[in-house]
């Protein structure tokens, strides 16, 4: 297979090169480009454009897009990539949401493939007597796994809103793991710290290592014959491939065989849901997001509501000021998000009022614009008061007007680090995300149980949130990250320099982060400013320095230019234009 390489179109070759073709409004954005206003520079494209974690799996999405597949074939097509080349969070055992813009009826939807519990888990199997969660059933191993979504969503995507054939969406990946991937340094160092988790099962080992055990290094081949079956099964069967077909009677056996909980029924009776995203405003933009299971959407446009309240842009970017503010501002949010949300079709949820601007109002009342509070002290809200009667993430926008936004996960690096036998591909963990403990405490006192409360068919709660941001009625923003807890402050300071601060999609990408739960720690990136860090401290907030947030792969359309912003926190994420 030939190898993938990535093109690199200079700013200025480009402005210059289609001047004379442009309007003058055209020439201007072009010559804005040119005068490098910013030291962090977006990939520029006018045909469309993929930006995701991992530079092949943006190749393949691209090289669909150039065949005339549109942003979901492309959406597709990257994403089955990922399951071959990112094996630690892109899959296919595992679940996701993705948010699709399709021009033609100018209809946003939102497509829900997260998992969901098997049929036979109890809470007894995750709490020991006391109430306790066991972390290693609920994380590692065969009990671990909750019913995988990604497939069928994909499918459903794909079957819905595509032009190309299914199989030749599917193909690519089909090559990238027959063939094999050649090993960047950051691929093949994964494998040595994840080589206990993947060592669950045989058929892990025996993929991702050598036969003596030993490591791939790299710049070698990692060749994955076993998924490329499990791949040309679904290019040929569809969905039902993988939750009917063979690779279903080897998925059920394999759980069978190590006490697993997943079933043939249970893959039987998998259905991903279309759902209608969430929508808020911020600053006169529409901004669409991810309905429960997700808990990231309505927590984001929580917080934008309350942030809204505030001159952010007066304060500057990167300020103290403003830091302090979001600070606070997710502050509340997790507070609440903690309190009340969890899958809607099992549990009553406040979403209105997440969403109410009068609420994020009554929210905001609670900041101090110049001292930190603490988070006791600032409390849950009431969202009902205001009621009316290692995952990873991609986006895509095609010359058409379609977009994609796209999150999706196997829990942890490589998930619950059981492969399936005979079938190539890891299961996620997400049983460890139910709220086991909190549910114990509640049986024991007769108290309801929390809105994430295992039951079996519920899907689990998730803080992945795809996310767009409209204007004049057209995408203007798509963008989404991975990062577990971290999720819903990575988009929101996304949004934040890029509304507030004018910044570009790179620089915006760019910027330092920060996360704030509810809990009085505030959490920065390493080298992080030491002065704007000792103002933190002097406005109240307790500051610990720890890893990179997120990995944002960002799309701007503006202009009729496609802007694209890939994460430099993660080696090999990149944005390539059609």
């Amino acid at each position: 297979m030939k190898p993938f390489r990535l093109v690199a179109l200079g700013l200025s070759a480009l402005a210059l090169s289609t001047a004379s073709l442009l309007p003058a409004s055209g020439w201007a954005q072009r010559k804005q480009l040119l005068e490098y206003p910013s030291i962090h520079h977006p990939v520029v494209g006018e045909r469309g454009m993929v930006v995701s974690q991992n530079a092949i799996a943006t190749e393949v999405g691209v090289g669909i897009l150039r065949q005339g597949g549109n942003a979901v074939d492309a959406a597709v097509a990257t994403a089955f990539a990922l399951a071959v080349t990112l094996p630690r969070a892109g899959n296919i055992g595992g679940d996701g949401f993705m948010l699709v813009h399709m021009a033609e009826t100018g209809k946003t939807v939102f497509i829900d493939y997260r998992g969901i519990a098997p049929r036979a888990a109890r809470l007894e199997t995750y709490v020991d007597d006391k109430g306790k969660e066991d972390n290693t059933v609920a994380s590692i191993g065969y009990k671990a796994p909750s019913v995988p979504g990604t497939v069928a969503g994909l499918h459903l995507a794909h079957k819905t809103y595509g032009k190309l054939p299914w199989k030749a969406v599917v193909e690519p990946a089909i090559r990238l793991a027959a063939d094999g991937v050649v090993l960047t340094p950051d691929e093949a160092f994964v494998f040595s710290w994840g080589q206990e988790r993947l060592s669950t099962s045989a058929a892990g080992k025996a993929a991702f290592y050598k036969p003596d055990g030993s490591l791939y290094a790299a710049g070698e081949v990692l060749k994955q014959p076993d998924l490329a079956w499990s791949l040309r099964q679904i290019a040929d069967q569809g969905a039902d491939a993988f939750y009917r077909g063979e690779i279903a009677k080897r998925f059920a056996a394999d759980m069978k065989a190590h006490g697993g909980l997943i079933t043939l029924e249970d893959l039987a009776a998998y259905k991903p849901v279309v759902r209608e995203p969430l929508a808020g405003t911020y600053r006169g933009l529409t901004v669409l997001t991810s309905p429960p299971a997700s808990a990231g959407g309505a927590t984001l446009l929580q917080m934008l509501n309350i942030l809204e309240q505030f001159d952010l842009k007066a304060s500057g970017a990167g300020s103290a000021k403003s830091l302090h503010l979001m600070a606070e501002a997710m502050k509340l949010g997790y507070a609440d998000r903690a309190k009340h949300l969890g899958d809607t079709d099992f549990a009553k949820v406040p979403l209105k009022g997440f969403t109410s601007k009068a609420y994020g109002i009554e929210r905001a009342k609670l900041i101090d614009p110049d001292r930190a509070k603490p988070a006791k002290a600032l409390g849950v809200g009431d969202p009902w008061a205001f009621e009316s009667p290692n995952t990873t993430h991609f986006s895509v926008a095609d010359a058409e007007g379609n977009a994609v936004s796209n999150t999706y996960t196997l829990g942890a690096d490589f998930g619950s680090g059981v492969m399936v036998a005979g079938a190539g591909f890891v299961l996620n963990n997400q049983m460890n995300n139910y709220a086991h403990e909190a549910a114990w405490k509640a049986r024991q006192t007769g108290s309801p149980p929390p809105a994430n409360a295992l039951e079996p068919g519920k899907r689990v709660l998730s803080t992945m949130m795809p996310t767009m941001v409209f204007k004049d009625g057209k995408p203007w923003l798509v963008t989404g990250t991975p990062g577990g807890s971290t999720i819903i402050d990575t988009v929101l300071q996304i949004i934040v320099n890029v509304v507030d601060f004018d910044l570009n999609v790179a620089e915006a990408t760019h910027q330092p982060r920060i996360f704030q739960n509810a809990s009085d720690l505030l959490e920065v990136e390493p080298n992080f400013n030491p002065d704007t860090v000792t103002l933190l401290k002097a406005m109240g907030h307790p500051i610990k320095s720890d890893e990179t947030m997120g990995s944002a792969q960002s799309i701007m359309i503006d202009k009729g230019l496609f802007l694209g912003g890939a994460d430099p926190r993660r080696p090999g994420a990149t944005a390539v234009a059609r």
